[in-house]
């Protein structure tokens, strides 16, 4: 039967709404992320890549010229504009470029020895406790065992005690000596003089007294009466880098060159947990007396003494599922005892936040071979009616250092699995659990010391913090070294950094 030329149009027409679908279906898969990613940057190149038209206009029409005087006339009048146009480009590029943002120096608080909590110790002082029974006791020995912490983590002083003293007072007293002893360090090894800061935020998730924390800091060194403090509650291990980006968006939009300090931190003493919700006793087995202080500048001059400059901040937040948000929760259990219990599935949700974080975060890292093998694994995924794998992209192309937070063994583990990473890149952050625990906010600081207490930073290297937190986030910011880092003095490494790396039993 002859086709009529109706029936013809028909079905190239539902060929075409076919091929639009199919287009369309492939593109929302990609979710657009490299033409969003894209975006950005062609309008803030906008006025360079202006300029490409009028160059490659200027070429044709002096070739197409033959009349020498005509010729002079249209390369004097094009080169003017020319030159006119590149000055006006450059002006405004400078005026409205965003500010940028360098690390001058940080300095992470090293407890007195005396409140080192040793396993035997812990163990022994948590039967003479009397609140926890067998099989609590039992379990926390059984977590301390594996969970890559050494016998010199510390517990505040509070906790010394028998029985122990949690009070609002102990608690000050732990907060007021970590941020008065890290920002002590912090001023004598830069030199500044506390008026000179300008902004200050201070991060602590589970001790929130009033006044602030951020208050106890403007009262201890008089800082300004116009300084702009904040205080950040309840963001979870990852809000060091929440801070790290609030203070990096004051310092790029103020007018004025000023200095930001960032203070990362988080209180043990009111948030130790005495019952046996197995949960719930995680936290006392990792989690650790900590402070990190960072001193950012958005003076151009200190570009010549800053350790570091600031390239990229990503965050990813997956509250949104019902899983991830109630995966580590502060509540009460059955006997009314307050405590942060962590889900079991943690794991599966850090892993999916990170999988998130690194799709937005990789299109500005990643070279471009990286970045067009991920775009054809996704159209063979796409297309193909094979089963294959996600392509993992290598991130040793692009970063020489990573400071992955120290939350626990099985944290490391996975990313170094997932990321397919070197021994030597968790290093950091396996000696930093093993010697200082789970420090909470401030780990990817003392990960960072121990990298240059080992004399490994050049000029040029690049660092990736990566930070998981409560609600549940996952975060990263990137720094480059400006010049080779040498470690600062009273580091929390200088000490005992030659025992370092130390084998962790299975």
């Amino acid at each position: 039967m002859p086709v009529t030329t109706a029936t013809m149009d028909k079905d190239d027409s539902a060929a075409a709404v076919r091929a639009r679908i199919l287009l369309s279906d492939f593109l929302h898969s990609l979710k657009l992320k490299y033409l969003k990613l894209g975006y950005p940057y062609l309008i803030s190149n906008l006025l360079t890549l202006s300029l490409i038209p009028l160059i490659i206009s200027t070429f044709i029409q002096i070739y197409q010229t033959q009349n020498l005087n005509k010729l002079w006339i249209v390369e004097c009048n094009y080169n003017l504009t020319f030159v006119g146009f590149t000055l006006f480009a450059f002006i405004f590029h400078i005026h409205t470029r965003p500010r940028a943002v360098y690390l001058i120096d940080f300095s992470c608080f090293r407890p007195a020895d005396n409140l080192k909590a040793p396993f035997h110790s812990f163990i022994q002082h948590s039967h003479l406790t009397g609140d926890f029974d067998d099989s609590s006791l039992d379990f926390q020995r059984k977590i301390l065992l594996r969970s890559g912490l050494g016998d010199e983590t510390y517990v505040p002083e509070a906790m010394h005690c028998i029985p122990p003293r949690p009070s609002i007072f102990a608690a000050r007293c732990e907060a007021e000596s970590v941020m008065f002893g890290a920002l002590d360090n912090l001023f004598n090894n830069t030199n500044l003089n506390p008026k000179e800061i300008g902004i200050l935020v201070v991060n602590c998730s589970l001790f929130n007294p009033i006044p602030s924390l951020s208050s106890m800091i403007v009262n201890k060194y008089n800082l300004r009466r116009n300084i702009m403090s904040f205080n950040l509650a309840g963001m979870g291990c990852s809000a060091g880098v929440i801070a790290t980006d609030l203070a990096r968006d004051l310092l790029m939009v103020q007018k004025n060159d000023t200095y930001a300090v960032v203070v990362s931190t988080e209180n043990i003493t009111q948030n130790w947990y005495f019952g046996n919700k197995k949960s719930m006793l995680i936290p006392n087995c990792l989690f650790r007396v900590d402070c990190s202080a960072v001193l950012l500048s958005n003076k151009s001059l200190d570009s010549t003494r800053a350790k570091y400059k600031l390239v990229h901040v990503v965050r990813t937040h997956c509250g949104a599922d019902d899983k991830a948000y109630q995966c580590v929760h502060q509540e009460e259990d059955a006997v009314g005892k307050t405590g942060v219990s962590l889900s079991k599935d943690l794991m599966g949700i850090a892993g999916l936040a990170l999988k998130s974080n690194i799709t937005t975060f990789g299109p500005l890292v990643l070279p471009v071979t990286e970045q067009l093998k991920i775009l054809s694994n996704l159209v063979f995924r796409k297309f193909s009616n094979r089963d294959v794998k996600p392509y993992i992209p290598d991130f040793k192309l692009a970063f020489d250092h990573f400071c992955i937070h120290a939350g626990g063994r099985a944290v490391i583990d996975e990313l170094e699995k997932n990321l397919e990473l070197l021994p030597v890149h968790v290093e950091p952050s396996r000696m930093t659990l093993h010697r200082f625990g789970n420090t909470s906010s401030s780990s990817i600081w003392y990960e960072l010391a121990y990298i240059e207490a080992k004399g490994r930073v050049k000029k040029g290297n690049k660092v990736w913090q990566i930070a998981f937190g409560s609600g549940f986030k996952c975060n990263s910011v990137v720094w480059e070294a400006i010049h080779d880092v040498t470690p600062s003095p009273n580091g929390p490494w200088e000490d005992c950094i030659d025992k370092y790396p130390v084998e962790i039993l299975a």
